[in-house]
């Protein structure tokens, strides 16, 4: 996944990282009140492009290395990079996670969330849940200082003390100019193992937790990657920035940001 060289942003550009988060972020909002039984995943898909294009941004996943569409959409036992379809239709009960990238001033806002249709039941309910606490608590272990393992090893003992397994096939990823670049970041690992994190570092990560066995299978569309025992898979995703103090979180709406933390680039 790129190469090993792992690029440091300064000032400037990770200003320009929190403008294209933002707007990813507020891509993600406007799509949760579309999301209900009866509505089809390409539903999903096109309105996003347009409101993408509208803002005179560009859908980075489509046509990367051939994706066919502009956001992924990963139904229930789906892991990541589900394409959108006509004949996909969101049903009670489904959680979906929707993962955008649009391109802002040449810079990727990358981010996802899984979002509940109608009423979830329980099982869904709770991982979704720990899902989340799972990528908040892979966040607070990012410092300078700090090992990769560190990120994935917060990840991985919240997953499985909650009966849960970590995804080991997919990763987050360096971003910046480049969509997928160095350092890969694994969600699970041993703390004090890995590459350090210095201030200027940017990355995404984005637990993928299953309900089951944490082995996945890619279907023949190269793509769709979905749970081996066809159980429930759900992910969060942030794209985030090592500052000096600590972390910030790029993929925030403007609203929603510290104003403390714009200071500790």
């Amino acid at each position: 996944m790129g190469n090993e060289t792992i690029t440091l942003l300064s000032v400037r550009e990770i200003e320009k990282m929190r403008r294209a988060g933002s707007l990813a972020a507020e891509l993600l909002d406007y799509l949760a009140g579309m999301i209900q039984p009866g509505v089809s995943t390409l539903e999903l898909n096109d309105e996003a492009e347009r409101w993408t294009q509208k803002r005179g941004a560009i859908s980075a996943p489509l046509g990367y290395r051939g994706f066919p569409k502009s956001i992924c959409t990963s139904v229930n036992e789906v892991i990541c990079h589900g394409i959108p379809n006509a004949k996909q239709i969101l049903q009670s009960g489904d959680i979906i996670n929707i993962d955008v990238t649009p391109i802002v001033d040449g810079y990727h806002g990358d981010t996802s969330r899984t979002f509940f249709v109608g009423e979830p039941g329980p099982v869904a309910k709770k991982l979704v849940e720990v899902t989340q606490e799972c990528l908040r608590r892979g966040i607070a272990a990012v410092k300078p200082g700090a090992k990769i393992g560190d990120i994935g090893a917060a990840i991985q003992e919240y997953a499985e003390l909650n009966g849960f397994s970590v995804v080991r096939d997919f990763v987050g990823h360096g971003v910046g100019r480049v969509f997928h670049t160095a350092p890969q970041i694994p969600h699970y690992g041993t703390r004090g193992k890995g590459k350090r994190l210095r201030p200027g570092m940017v990355f995404t990560i984005e637990p993928m937790i299953n309900e089951g066995t944490w082995e996945g299978v890619v279907l023949e569309d190269g793509w769709t990657a979905v749970t081996k025992d066809g159980k429930l898979s759900a992910q969060f995703e942030h794209t985030i920035a090592v500052t000096t103090e600590g972390v910030e979180i790029l993929t925030l709406r403007a609203q929603d940001r510290e104003p403390a933390l714009v200071a500790r680039i």
